[in-house]
C-alpha cells in the first residue's frame, strides 16, 4: 500500500477523534498490556530466547507494527505459534540464527506486501490452517513439559522426538515446580470470564505462584534478571551476522514468513468480523515486514499479530491503533518498574500459562465441524497437517497440507459430468424439421465441469462407446475452463468422428473457453459453421444434416 493510502487509513481512523475516545483507547491499551505481559514473558522463554526478549518483542511490535498496521485493531507481539517454530531453530542455530531468520523473513513479508500479493495467503485451505494450528499447540505443550516438571532433558529436532525422549531418559520430577504450574493452570481455568475482563487470569496465576514460591522458600527455577533496557546486550549486530548458516536457514525463514503472514491476516479476518472494519492485507504485511526487520536488532524474536490480544483490545472498547501503542508503552514502563519482581517468576508458572494457551489455541469449533459432520477429505487434510507439523517443520506441514488439498480438489474436479442424450423429436418439430426423430444419428452431450488434464480420462471414456453418430453436439455452457489437454481431447474426438463420416459441433461456449479454443486452433479445425450460440441451434442444424444423411443412405 502506498503512503497516500496509509494516510487515508489514518484520516478515516482519527476523523472525529475525541477525548472520550482517547480515554477508551487508554483503558483498552492498559488492559491489553495486562494480558500481554505474562504472555510476552512466556513466549520469549518458549522461543528459546529469554523473557526479556519476549518483552522487547512485544514493545517494539506494539509501537512499530501497530503504527503501520493495516487496521486500527491489530495488536502484534510474540505468539505461541511463532515460538513453536523458533524453539527448534534456536536449538539448531542459536539465537543468532533466530535473529537472522527473523530479519530475512521480515524482508520477504515487506516484499510480499509491496507487491500486493497478500490475497494469495487466502489460498491456504481452512483444514490446513486448523491442522497446523493444532500441531503448533501440541508443539507448545510438549515444549513446556520440562519447565512444568522442573527438569531438563536433551533437546530434539522435533516435538515428536522430544516427546519420545521422555520414555528414553530418566529424570527426577520437582514437585514444587509441578505445584506452581498446576496452581496457574487451575487459576486460568476456574477464574470467571467476566472477572477476567478486569484482571487477566494468567497474570493472577503468575502473581499467586510467584508469591507462594517466595513465601515458602522453594528453589524452583525462575526467569532470572530482566535487563532494564530496550536494547538488549544479546541482539543481532551487523558485524556478527552468521552468514555461514544462511543455506540452512532457508526452510525456517519460509516457515516464519508463512506463519507471520497467515496468522496476521487470520487475526485481521477475525477482528474484521468483530468490528466491521476491513483489514488492508497488503499494508498489514508491510507493517509486519518492517517490524520484523527492526526487532532482531533490539534482541527480540519474530512477531506476528495476536488474535487473543487483539480481541481483548476490541472487547475493551478500543477504537484506534493507539491501543497498540499504549499497550507497548505500558509494557516498557513495566520493564523499568517491575523488573525485580518479574525476575522471580517461576518458569513452571510460565509453563502453566503456555499449556492453557496451547489448549485454547485449537480451533475446537472447526475441529468439531470437520469430524462431527464427517467431512472425510477435511479430516484427512487436518490429521496429516497436524502430524506433519509436530514431526517436520511448519513450511513442510503447510506444503503437505496444501498438496493433499490440491489432490482432493483435482480428484473432485476431474469427475466431469457428461450426459449424452438423443435428440428430442418434439423440440425439432417445433422448429419445422420434417421427419424429426426418425434419424437417430444426432446426439447431444451436456458437459458439466472444467475440461482440464485431470478430466480428460473421464471425457475420453464417455465418448469411446459413441457409435453410429452422424453429428455429436458438445453443450459447454457449464464448462468454466479448458486447458491444452482438454483441447487435445476435443481435437481427437473431432478427428475420430470425421474419420467415420461424422461431424463435431460445439454449443454455448463461454467467452473464456472460446478464447482458448481460438488460440489453440480448435475453432479453425472444427469450423466456425459448427459452433453455435445455443444447443437448440446446433440441434436444428445437426438434425437437418442427419436427415439428409439418412435420405442419402435410403436412396443408395
Amino acid at each position: 500500500m502506498s503512503r497516500r493510502n496509509l494516510s487515508q487509513l489514518y484520516r478515516d481512523e482519527f476523523t472525529g477523534y475525541s477525548a472520550s475516545k482517547f480515554r477508551q483507547d487508554l483503558l483498552a491499551g492498559l488492559t491489553v498490556a495486562a494480558v500481554a505481559l505474562p504472555l510476552a514473558l512466556a513466549f520469549g522463554v518458549a522461543s528459546g530466547a529469554s523473557a526479556a526478549a519476549g518483552l522487547v518483542t512485544a514493545i517494539i511490535a506494539g509501537l512499530v507494527i501497530g503504527a503501520l498496521s493495516g487496521a486500527p485493531y491489530q495488536i502484534s507481539g510474540p505468539t505461541g505459534a511463532m515460538s513453536a517454530v523458533l524453539i527448534v531453530l534456536a536449538q539448531q542455530y542459536g539465537l543468532a540464527g533466530v535473529w537472522l531468520a527473523g530479519a530475512i523473513a521480515g524482508v520477504l513479508l515487506l516484499v510480499v506486501g509491496l507487491l500486493r500479493l497478500g490475497r494469495f495467503i487466502a489460498f491456504v485451505p481452512a483444514p490446513v490452517i486448523t491442522g497446523f494450528t493444532s500441531g503448533i499447540a501440541l508443539i507448545i505443550f510438549i515444549g513446556q513439559i520440562d519447565n512444568f516438571l522442573g527438569i531438563q532433558t536433551p533437546g530434539a529436532h522435533s516435538a515428536t522426538q522430544k516427546l519420545l525422549g521422555y520414555a528414553q531418559h530418566s529424570f527426577a520430577v520437582d514437585f514444587h515446580a509441578v505445584a506452581l504450574g498446576a496452581l496457574v493452570i487451575l487459576t486460568m481455568l476456574l477464574w470467571p470470564k467476566k472477572w477476567a475482563l478486569r484482571f487477566p487470569a494468567s497474570l493472577l496465576g503468575i502473581i499467586l505462584a510467584t508469591a507462594l514460591n517466595n513465601a515458602l522458600g522453594w528453589t524452583t527455577p525462575t526467569i532470572g534478571a530482566i535487563p532494564q533496557t530496550l536494547l538488549l546486550a544479546d541482539r543481532l549486530q551487523i558485524g556478527a551476522i552468521p552468514w555461514d548458516n544462511l543455506s540452512g536457514l532457508i526452510a525456517p525463514v519460509l516457515s516464519i514468513t508463512a506463519l507471520g503472514a497467515v496468522e496476521s491476516l487470520l487475526c485481521g479476518a477475525v477482528a474484521s468480523n468483530m468490528t466491521g472494519v476491513r483489514l488492508q492485507a497488503n499494508q498489514e504485511l508491510v507493517a509486519q515486514g518492517v517490524g520484523n526487520i527492526i526487532i532482531p536488532f533490539f534482541g527480540g524474536v519474530p512477531a506476528t499479530a495476536a488474535i487473543a490480544r487483539t480481541s481483548v483490545g476490541i472487547k475493551s472498547g478500543g477504537h484506534t491503533r493507539l491501543v497498540s501503542i499504549i499497550h507497548a508503552l505500558a509494557l516498557l514502563a513495566s520493564m523499568f518498574i517491575l523488573a525485580p519482581v518479574m525476575s522471580r517468576i517461576p518458569l513452571s508458572a510460565l509453563a502453566g500459562v503456555l499449556m492453557v494457551t496451547a489448549w485454547r489455541m485449537n480451533e475446537w469449533e472447526a475441529i468439531h465441524t470437520i469430524f462431527g459432520r464427517r467431512f472425510k477429505t477435511a479430516m484427512v487434510t487436518f490429521t496429516v497437517t497436524l502430524l506433519a507439523t509436530v514431526t517436520f517443520d511448519l513450511t513442510q506441514a503447510i506444503l503437505i497440507g496444501v498438496f493433499i488439498s490440491g489432490l482432493v480438489y483435482l480428484s473432485q474436479s476431474a469427475s466431469m459430468e457428461i450426459n449424452v442424450q438423443e435428440v428430442d423429436p418434439e423440440k425439432l418439430r417445433q422448429h419445422g424439421i420434417e421427419n424429426a426423430g426418425r434419424c437417430r444419428h444426432v446426439r447431444v452431450a451436456y458437459l458439466t465441469g472444467p475440461l482440464f488434464f485431470a478430466a480428460t480420462g473421464n471425457f475420453n471414456e464417455a465418448f469411446a462407446q459413441v457409435t453410429n453418430t452422424h453429428a455429436l453436439i458438445l453443450s459447454m455452457r457449464a464448462v468454466p475452463l479448458i486447458d491444452t489437454s482438454g483441447l487435445e481431447a476435443v481435437s481427437a474426438l473431432h478427428r475420430r468422428l470425421q474419420a467415420a463420416g461424422g461431424v463435431l459441433m460445439l454449443a454455448a461456449v463461454n467467452d473464456k473457453v472460446r478464447d482458448y479454443l481460438d488460440r489453440g486452433g480448435l475453432t479453425e479445425l472444427i469450423g466456425e459453421q459448427n459452433i453455435f450460440w445455443s444447443a437448440d441451434q446446433a440441434i436444428v442444424a445437426a438434425e437437418a444434416l442427419g436427415c439428409a444423411h439418412c435420405q442419402a443412405e435410403q436412396a443408395g
